[in-house]
């Protein structure tokens, strides 16, 4: 596991404090992991949302990929 050090505003601060004051993490390690995967959880939704929009919107292609991908080269 790789340690990183990152700089944060006061008021991250607090609210990582008023976090590990209510018990709902252990460290603030371990806050700020659950936050960013909680991040990436929202991200690759957000790309699902956005596939099954186009989808519904027509704007899909049709036919071999491997095709498709020559013919954007």
């Amino acid at each position: 596991m790789t340690t990183i050090t990152i700089p944060i505003n006061k008021d991250l601060e607090n609210f990582i404090d008023e976090e590990l004051a209510h018990g709902t993490s252990e460290s603030k390690a371990h806050l700020v992991r659950f936050a960013l995967e909680r991040l990436r959880e929202e991200r690759i939704l957000l790309r699902i949302q956005e596939a099954e929009n186009d989808i519904k919107a027509g704007r899909v292609y049709k036919g071999d990929l491997k095709k498709l991908a020559e013919r954007s080269k």
